[in-house]
């Protein structure tokens, strides 16, 4: 049995990683400050220390419940519009957020970490899927605070022999299979739980920004991997750390555009999803797909839940069972 800590872990990429390494009989201790994650989130096996991750005394408070095999870092802010109007907290935040976790594993003699981290690393992609072999060039202050980090953990590797993973990816998507954990964000920005609310009833009609890309159909077309597919690829990395540090980028394989996935949730939904059609957000690009081929390759992994409609069926399902989310009371930011 391994004991890992995970940051970040009442989340919603954090949860669903909780949530696989209890399935398969690991111990777990969650810190999170509760600012954008939830408590309800965190499963009773687990223990939750509530604290930042850049507070050493929570920190102090989670390793004691240590030794831990590896550490897994969700905590981040990772909103790529907000870090248009706020660059600097972006990039001080999630950087010394990282490097005062990876400072304290080294510290408690954990030299294991792996880093969720983001596809949008590469900026616009020279080509697509996106490969990890293409030119990094961040847009935004989140994915350059992401390069950030990718960049600092390689001097703690050099110096104190911390291996690390980073796994880039765009959307996370989808809910546990069982109904465990969902997608409870506030504010919502991503498109799924966007259309499966205005379906619903519960949001207002979803804004379709752009349909005059090159696209099939006119409108964007993005990269989903299932959260729980997400989860599992965290896992799947682990036992590598024993040897070398791997960054890897991670997608689903396949690409939807916003109007298939307006049509799948308004199918699987069983009533239509009112939307309305605008320009186009200024720097968004036509595609954006991840290749998974090198990670497939190293560690087997591939994904359960591939579809897009195996990914809206289990979204629409968590959200029916749980209209008002998790329905615990978020703390400000």
């Amino acid at each position: 049995m391994a004991r890992y800590l995970v940051t970040g872990g009442a989340g919603y990429v954090g949860s669903h990683t909780v949530l696989a390494l209890l399935d398969r009989g690991d111990e777990v201790v969650v810190l999170d400050d509760l600012s954008k994650g939830h408590r309800s989130a965190v499963p009773p096996a687990a223990t939750l220390v509530t604290g930042r991750c850049d507070d050493w005394r929570a920190l102090a408070e989670a390793f004691r419940h240590g030794p831990f095999d590896a550490v897994l870092h969700f905590a981040a802010l990772s909103l790529v519009g907000d870090s248009m109007r706020q660059p600097m907290r972006y990039m001080a935040e999630n950087l010394t957020t990282t490097l005062t976790v990876a400072d304290a594993a080294v510290k408690a003699g954990c030299r294991k970490l792996v880093i969720s981290s983001t596809a949008a690393l590469f900026g616009f992609p020279e080509r697509i899927p996106i490969d990890e072999e293409q030119r990094l060039g961040p847009v935004s202050p989140y994915g350059e605070s992401k390069l950030m980090c990718e960049r600092a953990l390689e001097w703690a590797e050099r110096i104190h022999g911390l291996r690390f993973a980073t796994l880039r990816y765009f959307n996370a998507a989808g809910a546990d299979p069982a109904g465990r954990a969902g997608e409870d964000h506030d504010p919502e920005t991503h498109l799924i739980p966007l259309a499966i609310g205005a379906a619903m009833g519960s949001r207002a009609p979803l804004t379709v920004f752009g349909t005059d890309y090159e696209t099939p159909d006119g409108t964007g077309v993005r990269d989903y991997v299932h959260v729980a597919d997400l989860a599992e690829a965290h896992l799947r990395v682990l036992p590598l750390l024993d040897h070398r540090s791997v960054r890897y980028n991670l997608g689903n394989g396949t690409g939807y555009s916003v109007k298939e996935v307006i049509e799948t949730v308004g199918r699987i939904a069983g009533r239509p999803v009112p939307h309305t059609l605008g320009p186009r957000r200024e720097g968004d690009p036509a595609v954006l797909v991840a290749s998974s081929a090198k990670l497939r390759a190293d560690t087997g992994w591939t994904p359960r839940f591939a579809s897009l409609d195996d990914i809206v069926r289990t979204a629409w399902a968590w959200h029916s069972a749980h209209p008002q989310g998790y329905g615990d009371k978020q703390q400000a930011a």
